[in-house]
């Protein structure tokens, strides 16, 4: 699936369908944010338009995750593109990988990867760095786990040259299981790499607010735990 983003809508509801088990009505559904209409993030949208081009590949699992950031990330970078899958087919990938722009894989690189027989990444060319209008950020949706078998089943992917993060703030990120403070959201990750290579620290700065109310409604929708006070 390939979605491209412009400038955001306001959330329009779906026509209601009606479950062909049942024959009662499902759940109306938004047609920006693909989710249920009590839980749509629309209102969470920040349009921003990045110097740097965005291609987001999604691990197939984090399609319907209620938390998952990479949807919000998308409808907010005017000309992202977002695409699902695991193993992408070669003539897809190199589709996606083709133009002018220069491709940087946002991943870090890790011992593991070498232990899994994965071709090395090239350096980074710092000249690259000087023209960020020339540069595609290529980011992986999925945990440490889904995110590190789709590079090691998209060998073009591997060689990439890699962008390290530099001096990141402590994740907002709190609502997933078993989360670090140095374990970045796809969407924090991704706009702290923009203002990276764009030079502009401050320029994303609505799009983090944001992503705060948008972790504050999916904790709010999270039960509570067993002797937790209301």
């Amino acid at each position: 699936m390939n979605t491209r983003s412009g400038d955001a809508a306001r959330p329009i509801a779906a026509p209601v369908p009606v479950s062909p088990a049942s024959g009662l009505p499902a759940r109306s559904v938004c047609i920006t944010c693909l989710r249920p209409q009590r839980s749509c993030i629309c209102q969470w949208i920040r349009p921003h338009t990045p110097q740097v081009e965005v291609l987001i590949l999604q691990h197939p699992l984090e399609v319907q995750q209620a938390k998952g950031s990479a949807r919000l990330l998308h409808l907010s970078l005017a000309a992202s593109q977002l695409v699902v899958g695991e193993k992408f087919e070669p003539a897809q990938l190199a589709a996606l990988l083709a133009g002018p722009r220069h491709n940087i894989l946002l991943y870090p690189d890790t011992p593991a990867q070498q232990a899994l027989g994965m071709a090395p990444a090239q350096p980074l060319d710092a000249a690259w760095l000087l023209q960020p209008q020339a540069l595609r950020l290529i980011v992986l949706d999925g945990t440490w786990r889904k995110s590190r078998k789709m590079l090691y089943l998209n060998p073009p992917l591997q060689s990439l040259p890699r962008l390290p993060l530099k001096a990141t703030p402590p994740s907002h990120y709190l609502i997933r299981k078993a989360h670090l403070p140095d374990q970045l959201s796809t969407l924090e990750a991704t706009v702290y790499a923009l203002a990276q290579l764009e030079q502009a620290p401050q320029r994303y700065d609505a799009l983090i607010a944001a992503f705060d109310g948008f972790v504050a409604q999916q904790a709010a929708f999270v039960p509570p735990r067993s002797g937790d006070q209301f």
